[in-house]
């Protein structure tokens, strides 16, 4: 098959469903290969990304999804939708961050590390589909684990979960509280230690 013409079909499947699409989706439609895709796919992002295109072509952990672009959002948004925005409150970003950087993670864990009942704000973000159920941890009780789901990769434009920001070090001293000043960057300690 020619790759000018692998190019439109890829195009049109990435059009027509709106959602995301594997390389082996892909595979499975059309005769080529994972890395003539690839190519393909890379070839049309950079076309998407050179000119001034509304539209942008996303990666999103092993697929690839056409979407428009964030700067967009406003003009396009009041078509589809009269209500408000959505918004997350701090509380479900808070439980959202916890289950990014500890994937399978339980109820009880989270609550652990925030301190307070997760219960409701675990239901809002399964609701929004932002985190999924990941199975049943093995242990008394048979817990129910918590993942992000490819729309949480989406929403904060993710490819994947080593694109989120490293966390920061830190100590905990005797009365455990965390030591502030190892969570400050090298830079600003070396400043303090100057200032002392």
């Amino acid at each position: 098959m020619e790759l000018e013409k692998a190019e439109a079909i890829i195009e049109a499947m990435l059009f027509s469903t709106g959602s995301i699409i594997t390389v082996k989706d892909i595979m499975n439609v059309i005769e080529l290969g994972a890395e003539d895709i690839e190519k393909i796919i890379q070839k049309m992002k950079a076309k998407y990304d050179a000119n001034d295109s509304g539209i942008e072509l996303v990666k999103i952990e092993d697929g690839y999804q056409l979407c428009t672009k964030k700067e967009y959002y406003d003009y396009i948004y009041p078509l589809f939708d009269n209500r408000s925005k959505p918004s997350i409150s701090t509380a479900a970003l808070e439980t959202l961050s916890i289950i990014a950087y500890n994937p399978k993670i339980t109820r009880s864990e989270i609550d652990a590390i925030r301190g307070v009942n997760s219960d409701g704000t675990i239901y809002k973000l399964l609701e929004y589909n932002l985190i999924e159920e990941a199975g049943k941890l093995d242990a008394p009780g048979r817990p129910t684990i918590y993942r992000v789901t490819p729309e949480f990769m989406k929403m904060f434009g993710l490819s994947s979960l080593d694109d989120l920001p490293e966390l920061p070090r830190y100590k905990i001293d005797e009365n455990e509280q965390i030591v502030i000043d190892d969570i400050l960057p090298d830079e600003a300690q070396d400043e303090n230690k100057e200032n002392e």
